[in-house]
């Protein structure tokens, strides 16, 4: 700021002015050759000059003192912005994940974080440029409030999806740890999996007893969520189906998904939260060359979608 001030406080210009009227005041007076209404003159309009320097000086340091406001209150809304995500870190760093499929969601939530931070910090700099922009200074802090407040809602949306997945993660724990369900998470969705050697026999889509018993344990559960919608995806290995009343495996997958979904509606779950999709073969979690990798593929996802409003689109701040 100092460049448009001259000695802190006096405007730049004052003493050029009354040099330029000076002299011709002093020989006017000296040289007797200009009447005493012309000196009189001289001295008004040197001291109108004052007082509009005086005048310009008194408005450019109350607009140099806005500015220094302004740039201090977005100076504290940054550093308050700064220590609100440190004390977030801090809390997220307290709360103990435990197990692989809790790691899997910690590491999601851990990426989500790194991207609020790199964008706080892109917008950061942005103000920084906008404050060196006075005329366009008012609609920029406009912009800027509403990215930040974007920002706000994502991480709402993080920490409550979080808070969900790891209540659900404790409350499937004893399924789990008996080997009759998988947690994990993939492309920030919730995945429930179950295989198909216990849910069905060969080739076929009708529940067997041991998977029935397996998906009212599950159907409890689900049907306490509130706010999320469930889709039941069918999958197969790549074995071509051989007779039968299916003609492949997206038909065979999607009886099986449909088969669930109808078990889940009579056990509690309500209709109008479900959705029955069939993957077929082509969406494997495991090589299809070995018999491990096949029959990690013939399962049964339970995947809760994320809500629209979890989908809050962070601005690109250019």
């Amino acid at each position: 700021m100092a460049d448009r001030r001259g000695n802190r406080g006096k405007p730049v210009g004052m003493k050029t002015a009354f040099l330029r009227v000076a002299p011709f005041v002093l020989l006017s007076a000296q040289g007797g050759c200009v009447s005493q209404s012309k000196y009189d003159d001289a001295v008004k309009d040197a001291t109108q000059v004052k007082q509009q320097l005086q005048l310009m000086a008194s408005r450019t340091a109350e607009r140099i003192q806005a500015d220094d406001r302004l740039a201090s209150e977005l100076g504290d809304r940054i550093a308050g912005l700064q220590k609100a995500m440190q004390d977030r870190d801090q809390k997220l760093s307290e709360a103990g994940v435990r197990g692989h499929n809790l790691q899997a969601q910690l590491d999601e939530s851990t990426a989500i974080n790194q991207q609020l931070r790199a964008e706080l910090s892109r917008l950061g700099k942005n103000v920084d440029q906008l404050l060196s922009e006075k005329g366009t200074l008012s609609r920029s802090l406009e912009e800027a409030k509403a990215r930040l407040e974007e920002l706000r809602k994502a991480q709402i949306a993080a920490e409550a999806r979080a808070a969900l997945f790891r209540d659900l993660v404790a409350r499937f724990k004893k399924m789990t740890d008996a080997g009759e369900l998988k947690v994990s998470l993939r492309d920030g969705r919730m995945i429930l999996q179950l295989s198909n050697d216990v849910l069905f026999d060969s080739g076929r889509a009708e529940l067997k007893p041991a998977g029935q018993a397996t998906l009212k344990g599950l159907a409890q559960i689900l049907a306490s969520v509130k706010g999320r919608k469930l889709q039941v995806a069918g999958h197969t290995d790549n074995v071509a189906v051989r007779g039968g009343r299916f003609a492949s495996n997206w038909e065979l997958s999607t009886a099986r998904a449909v088969s669930v979904v109808r078990f889940l509606i009579e056990h509690g779950v309500r209709p109008e939260v479900l959705s029955a999709s069939g993957y077929g073969e082509f969406d494997p979690v495991g090589p299809n060359d070995s018999t491990d990798g096949r029959a990690k593929n013939r399962r049964i996802e339970v995947i809760l979608q994320p809500n629209l409003d979890e989908l809050v689109a962070v601005p690109d701040v250019k």
